[in-house]
């Protein structure tokens, strides 16, 4: 029944409203078949997680405040 009801409004719509309509329509098909499944990953430390400590080893990131100094002097030729 309410598929009949909507189908008959979209009928009354001017063909430049059912076109979007439709394009919706094909947009709600695409997002609900295209999302990929939730993964729940177990709960733990995030200092376990492998990631962290990725760039530990980097030695010209021992200083935060001057590589990103560097690095917009370099690239935007910023001046502090």
């Amino acid at each position: 029944m309410l598929v009949r009801s909507i189908a008959k409004q979209i009928e009354e719509l001017p063909l430049d409203r059912q076109r979007e309509v439709s394009d919706f329509v094909a947009f709600l098909r695409y997002s609900v078949v295209s999302e990929p499944p939730l993964v729940r990953r177990k709960k733990g430390f995030v200092a376990d997680d492998p990631f962290i400590g990725v760039w530990k080893d980097r030695k010209d990131l021992k200083n935060s405040a001057g590589w990103v100094r560097r690095l917009r002097q370099k690239e935007w030729g910023w001046q502090p």
